[in-house]
């Protein structure tokens, strides 16, 4: 029994850590997840295209003013169907790609580096406090660690193969990451630079050739590009047909926006996020909201821990690179993960204001692999090193664990959403009725989402030049307050105004917020 159980001892750990990775990914998950007015906003299109009404656009980005292409919403739809319309349907695709996303994390650290490295590798992306917080909602930008791991898994194949279907599929796997965030225009020189690169080094000497390379490179990029088109297709076909303006806004925030461009801190912005994937991917580091709870000495030993097993990880790459002269795919394997971590991180340092931890999520599984590494290469070492390692990862797994979200309450958004919206709902008493937002910083999507499904949205206010006669204008408005103390009366609001005045009928406080009834004055 003993020897069946060493001999299938990495088929077992790595099936303990994904079952501890379903876990953490899906318990209690209903409880746990974002659901605000984006997300609300999302299942709302996507209730729209179940019932016919197809998209080519996406969401908005969250600056510049310009969409993404379409491709999560189609994403959202069988899940949302499945699941019956509730919105945790597209959460728990989510998390389902999260889980498959630690299993390909170890696919690739045991192909790149062995099964050791792959299997702790995959440890600790399964307990990364920030992975599991992202990895739980409904979320474009969610789907990004394991679409971008698979894109740069087909762009090794592609080139290590020479295949030009390999090089198709990463242009079109490449256009579905452009529809999630696109933060994933980073990726660009990563591909851009290792086709060449790779050609190079995949070659025999005696046809290393500046024409044969620069040949096959175009040749390559041709493939590319082609699949790229295809997975991008739904975007560019909305883009045809409007003059192409979310083209003309990218470029223009790219290359005139005071957002974007060199500047004084370049090298002070690279450090941070370089800081970050470690410290808060592997580190456990808090996160900004809690770090006030931690003394600064803490602080400070942490996040010199955090830099230093980052310089670490990155370092014996490097200098495993160096001695690999003629393992033409170890060669490949850590110039791709130097690329992606290399441009990922300096492209950064263009970007002038707040870097979200979730812009980084194309960079997520890195760190892990990296770290993976690092560890097992240890391990392979002296006595000592074994112990040293064995008490850094003690040390760490203590850390992440001590975050993870299912340590702190659930902030049942989608059950509070839910709920203000029923008793909305059951003050309308049947009738048409309009509906109002008072909030410091949400939309409306969420209690939208529910009126619909339910069969009765609330009528959309028009101004005075579509609608002349108001017909748009009910005879009730109901009033949700999210920011207290609220006086609905002579709120600017257009959903407000447009009714005109008004009085209050009826108040009630539910669950964290108010509600009031409100139908045109009377005088009496």
């Amino acid at each position: 029994m003993m020897r069946l159980i060493k001999k299938h001892s990495h088929k077992i750990l790595l099936t303990l850590i994904l079952l501890g990775s379903a876990f953490f990914h899906l318990y209690r998950i209903e409880d746990y997840i974002t659901f605000l007015g984006d997300e609300g906003r999302d299942v709302l299109v996507v209730w729209n295209i179940l019932h016919g009404h197809l998209t080519l656009l996406g969401p908005t980005s969250s600056v510049g003013g310009f969409f993404l292409g379409p491709i999560y919403y189609y994403f959202m739809t069988p899940f949302l169907w499945l699941f019956h319309y509730d919105p945790v349907g597209p959460a728990v695709m989510i998390a389902l790609l999260g889980i498959v996303t630690v299993w390909f994390v170890y696919k690739i650290g045991a192909e790149f580096f062995g099964s050791t490295a792959g299997l702790i590798g995959a440890f600790f992306y399964a307990i990364s406090p920030l992975v599991l917080i992202y990895s739980r909602s409904s979320w474009n930008p969610n789907a990004m660690p394991f679409f971008t791991l698979l894109t740069m898994y087909i762009l090794y194949q592609a080139v290590k193969k020479k295949s030009m279907k390999l090089f198709a599929l990463v242009g079109f796997l490449f256009g579905i990451d452009m529809q999630l965030h696109y933060i994933e225009t980073f990726i660009i020189p990563v591909i851009a630079v290792y086709i060449p690169l790779g050609r190079l080094i995949n070659s025999p000497q005696k046809v290393k050739k500046i024409s044969q390379v620069l040949w096959g490179t175009v040749k390559e990029y041709c493939f590319v590009l082609g699949g790229f088109v295809i997975g991008f297709s739904p975007f560019l076909a909305f883009e045809a047909r409007h003059d192409f303006l979310n083209f003309r806004n990218i470029f223009t925030f790219i290359f005139h926006s005071k957002d974007t461009g060199a500047g004084g801190n370049f090298f002070l912005a690279i450090g941070t996020i370089f800081f970050r994937i470690f410290g808060r991917l592997v580190a456990g580091f808090p996160q900004p909201e809690r770090i006030q709870h931690y003394p600064l000495w803490e602080l400070q030993l942490w996040g010199i821990f955090s830099i230093v097993l980052g310089i670490g990880a990155v370092g014996l790459i490097i200098w495993q690179l160096k001695k690999q002269k003629k393992q033409t795919d170890g060669i490949l394997q850590k110039s791709l993960l130097l690329l992606w971590l290399g441009f990922g991180i300096l492209l950064f340092g263009f970007y002038k204001k707040s870097v979200y931890d979730y812009y980084f999520e194309f960079l997520f599984p890195l760190p892990a692999l990296l770290v993976g590494n690092l560890f097992s290469t240890l391990w392979q070492k002296k006595m000592i090193w074994k112990f040293a390692v064995g008490i850094v990862m003690l040390f760490l797994i203590v850390l992440n664990l001590s975050d993870n979200p299912l340590m702190y309450a659930p902030n049942r958004q989608l059950n509070q959403a839910r709920v203000i919206s029923q008793f909305v709902f059951d003050k309308t008493d049947g009738k048409p009725f309009n509906f109002a937002l008072i909030t410091g910083g949400n939309s409306d999507h969420a209690y939208r989402y529910f009126f619909t499904v339910w069969g009765r949205p609330p009528v959309t206010i028009e101004n005075a030049i579509n609608d002349p006669q108001r017909k748009t204008v009910t005879d009730q408005l109901l009033v949700v307050c999210e920011s207290l103390p609220c006086s609905p009366l002579g709120v600017s609001l257009w959903e407000i105004a447009g009714f005109g005045r008004a009085e209050v009928t009826g108040h009630w406080h539910v669950s964290v917020v108010d509600v009031y009834r409100l139908v045109h004055y009377t005088g009496k």
